[in-house]
C-alpha cells in the first residue's frame, strides 16, 4: 500500500471536532473534577469555569498570556491537510480571544503498527506550514503510540487586556456575525461515506484551512463586545454558551446564515454526523424554531469553523466595512436580546 492510497479517516471512529465529548457529558465531567475546588488566583482572567475558547492569565503589565490546546482524529484522508486543518483549528482559539499567537507545541498520537511513520511526518509538515502562515514557530511537541491517529497543537498567545474578548460579555441589542459558512460536518461525513463530489468537498477543506486571524483585529474594535469560534458543538452550542454566559437570549435569521454549497443534497442522503444528534440532545432545551429541516445545519459539528462575533448594534455597518478590509463579506445573522422565555429562537 502506498501513502497516497491510505485513507486516514478509515483509521478513526470519529472525525475532526465531531470527536468532541457531547456538551452535557463534558459538563458532568467538569463538575465532578471541580467538586470542592475553585480556582482562586486573581490573575487567572479566564479559566475552565467560563466555558471559553482559551485560558487567559494576567501578566501584570496590561497584557495577558493566552493558553489553549486542541486535537482530534483525521477529518480528511490527506496527511498534510490533516496537519494543516488541525493546526488552523487550534490556533483559532487564540484569535477568538482577540489575541495574537506566539508559538505552538505539537500533540501527536500515531498507530505505528498500522500507518507508516512517514505519514506522521507529513502531518507535521502541514502543521509547520500553517504555523509559518500564522507567523509563529512550531517549537516542539509530544508523541505517543496510539490506537488511532490524532493530532493537534497547544498554542500560546498574548493579548492586551483591553483587547481581550470573551464569549460571555455580549450586550442586549448586539448584532451577530459569522465569518465562515456552516456545513463542514455534513460534507466531511459525506466524504467518509464515499458520497461527496470532490469539488464540493474542496469547499469544506478550503474553509477549514482559513485562519481566523481577523479575530486579532476584531479584538481592537471597542464595539465588538464578545467573540467565540464555532467548532464541535455547532452554531447553537456555541451561541448558547454566549447567550447563557451573558445572561441574554439570542435570535437567529436562518435564511441569513452562510452555508457551504450543495449541503442540502448530502443532508437528503443522510450524511449527518453522529455528533449532530448528541449536540441537540445536550442543549436543545429552551431553543425554539428548530425542526428536522434546519437541525442538521444548526447543530452540525464544525471543524475549524468561523468566528461568531457580537457587535454593538450602532456600529454594525462600520463593522462590516472593517471586515471587508480583511476580505470578509459579512452580513448580520441574528441578534442578542434581553433574557426571554427562550434561550435561542430560530426565525
Amino acid at each position: 500500500m502506498t501513502d497516497n492510497t491510505i485513507r486516514l479517516t478509515q483509521y478513526s471512529h470519529g472525525a475532526g471536532c465531531g470527536c468532541k465529548i457531547a456538551p452535557a457529558v463534558l459538563d458532568g465531567i467538569l463538575k465532578l473534577s471541580s467538586t470542592g475546588h475553585t480556582e482562586n488566583d486573581p490573575r487567572l482572567l479566564v479559566g475552565h469555569d467560563k466555558k471559553d475558547d482559551a485560558a487567559v492569565y494576567d501578566l501584570g503589565n496590561g497584557k495577558a498570556v493566552i493558553s489553549t490546546t486542541d486535537f482530534f482524529m483525521p477529518i480528511v484522508d490527506d496527511a498534510y491537510d490533516f496537519g494543516r486543518i488541525a493546526s488552523v483549528n487550534a490556533i483559532s482559539d487564540v484569535y477568538a480571544m482577540g489575541g495574537k499567537p506566539l508559538m505552538a507545541i505539537a500533540i501527536l498520537g500515531w498507530p505505528i503498527n498500522k500507518l507508516p511513520p512517514q505519514l506522521a511526518g507529513r502531518v507535521l509538515e502541514g502543521a509547520r506550514a500553517v504555523c509559518r502562515e500564522a507567523g509563529i514557530p512550531l517549537a516542539g511537541g509530544h508523541s505517543i503510540d496510539n490506537e488511532e491517529p490524532l493530532f493537534g497543537l497547544a498554542v500560546t498567545g498574548e493579548v492586551e487586556i483591553a483587547h481581550l474578548r470573551q464569549n460571555s460579555t455580549a450586550k442586549a441589542g448586539d448584532i451577530l456575525f459569522l465569518t465562515k459558512p456552516l456545513g463542514v460536518g455534513i460534507l466531511t461525513t459525506a466524504q467518509k461515506k464515499g458520497l461527496v463530489q470532490p469539488a464540493h468537498f474542496q469547499h469544506a477543506v478550503n474553509s477549514m484551512l482559513t485562519l481566523n486571524s481577523a479575530g486579532a483585529a476584531f479584538g481592537k474594535l471597542g464595539y465588538v463586545h464578545a467573540m467565540t469560534d464555532v467548532t464541535g458543538f455547532g452554531l447553537l452550542g456555541h451561541l448558547g454558551e454566549m447567550a447563557d454566559g451573558s445572561a441574554l437570549s439570542a435570535e437567529i435569521n436562518y435564511a441569513a446564515l452562510p452555508l457551504l454549497p450543495e449541503i442540502e443534497q448530502y443532508i437528503s442522503q443522510k450524511s449527518i454526523p453522529g455528533g449532530t444528534k448528541r449536540n441537540w440532545d445536550s442543549y436543545g432545551h429552551g431553543i425554539e424554531g428548530v425542526n428536522e429541516n434546519n437541525l442538521p445545519v444548526l447543530c452540525d459539528p464544525q471543524t475549524s469553523g468561523g468566528l461568531l462575533v457580537a457587535v454593538d448594534e450602532n456600529f454594525a455597518e462600520e463593522f462590516m466595512r472593517q471586515a471587508k478590509q480583511l476580505n470578509l463579506n459579512l452580513q448580520p445573522v441574528g441578534k442578542l436580546t434581553e433574557r426571554k422565555e427562550y434561550r435561542i429562537k430560530i426565525n
